[in-house]
């Protein structure tokens, strides 16, 4: 099962976003300053003003449940230190130097400029690009921000340079974003679910603002704002496509609020385990949130009355396509069933189960398709759960992967055998 992360490895949201319309000049003159702060109703600030050790250790909380590592914590680079590429056609992002560095990092800059970044996307010297996802930390409250702000000002400077970014023109205009901002950017976000409780209302700061689920898995417009018309209705953002991951998407999958909380606590649930750009997010980010907090983001995604899950129904052969599923049945007893288990019910510290697995029940069969054509690396999950590395199988030809993705639907998703050849050939990088 993959829940794309929110933040920021992942490539085409970014591209998405750069994506700058061409507004007339008089909207960039007039884009307006909006530092009003939004109330946010259920970020649970502390009862009184917290000072010294207690805001740095909320402060660390918050990062953390923000994923801010993601973006600013380069493979083997220091942490907050920035660097991290992010690729798109219309160029190169890179991640930041966000420690308390006074050259290269944040070390000049005051609380007061900190929300205001995470609020407006505008940072002391220049607009942000929304690659930083300012449209979703915009309802993050200023009682927050403070406390990551002290965070990160108490870590250790790292005198790492910025790389510029490697934008083509027009994406390359910065002062373009104040007119992107004017029309696009908003107070508040949609809601996929319906809720009133008290967790409900937390998940939806933890997810909205804090976790910014939306950055990944809402389709956008054409100048990359976030579309209104389905909330975090899954969107095609690159490699991996970030899933549906609204109540009904949820429940076709057979998701349970149960189910959720082991997810983004463990990174593993009977659904399946995190890859591609959730996997990051569980080890940066979700693993750290309290029982409650995770709770409240299961709870906001399906919603305080949880629809239903859809049962397993596997879909029978037909004359039509009984020699493909048979042949896709021979490609599974020969390459998949010594990990996944003859029958699909996977193996401790080896391979998740196929059976009711959350990608292969995915009607969108993208997902599938890409993990059997580049494999998965091997996945560590926060405890003692591992899964061993899945190879690619880019050597099988089209229509032999083809075959094989309609015998794990049909067997053990219950979608239909309506996967090609053409399609298979089409993902191929």
């Amino acid at each position: 099962m993959t829940m794309a992360r929110p933040n920021h490895r992942n490539l085409l949201r970014v591209a998405r976003l750069a994506v700058l319309p061409l507004l007339a000049a008089a909207a960039l003159a007039a884009c307006s300053d909006r530092s009003t702060d939004i109330p946010a109703a259920a970020d649970q600030p502390p009862p009184t003003k917290l000072t010294g050790a207690d805001l740095i250790n909320r402060g660390r909380y918050l990062v953390r449940a923000a994923d801010c590592a993601a973006c600013h914590t380069a493979k083997d680079g220091a942490p907050f230190a920035g660097g991290v590429p992010l690729a798109s056609p219309f160029g190169t992002f890179y991640g930041t130097n966000i420690t308390p560095d006074k050259e290269h990092g944040i070390g000049k800059w005051s609380a007061d400029a900190f929300y205001k970044a995470l609020h407006d996307g505008v940072a002391p010297d220049k607009h942000l690009y929304p690659a930083m996802p300012y449209t979703s930390y915009r309802g993050l409250s200023r009682s927050d921000t403070d406390a990551m702000y002290a965070y990160l000002m108490q870590l250790k400077p790292v005198a790492v340079a910025n790389r510029e970014h490697e934008l083509r023109f027009p994406y390359s205009i910065r002062l373009a974003m104040a007119g992107w901002n004017l029309f696009f950017l908003k107070d508040t976000l949609p809601d996929a679910s319906t809720g009133n409780s008290a967790s409900w209302q937390r998940g939806r700061y933890l997810s909205n603002a804090l976790g910014h689920c939306a950055e990944c898995h809402t389709s956008r417009g054409f100048a990359g704002q976030l579309s209104a018309s389905k909330p975090l209705g899954g969107a095609d953002l690159g490699r991996v496509v970030a899933p549906d991951i609204s109540p009904a998407g949820l429940a076709a999958r057979g998701w349970t609020p149960a189910d959720l909380q082991a997810f983004f606590s463990t990174g593993i649930a009977q659904q399946g385990s995190a890859f591609g750009e959730m996997y990051p997010v569980v080890h940066l980010s979700s693993q750290y949130l309290s029982q409650a907090d995770v709770g409240a983001v299961a709870t906001y995604l399906l919603g305080d009355k949880p629809p239903a899950p859809q049962p397993l129904k596997p879909v029978a052969a037909t004359a039509d396509n009984a020699d493909q599923l048979k042949a896709g049945r021979a490609s599974y007893l020969a390459v998949c069933a010594g990990c996944h288990g003859r029958d699909g019910e996977g193996k401790p510290h080896v391979a998740v189960p196929m059976l009711g697995n959350s990608t292969v029940r995915n009607a969108d069969v993208h997902n599938l398709i890409v993990a059997m054509l580049d494999g998965i690396e091997e996945q560590r999950f926060p405890g003692t759960e591992a899964m061993q590395e899945m190879p690619g199988f880019a050597q099988m030809d089209d229509a032999e992967l083809a075959a094989l993705a309609n015998y794990l639907r049909t067997s053990f998703g219950g979608q239909p055998a309506d996967v090609t050849a053409d399609r298979v050939k089409g993902l191929r990088k």
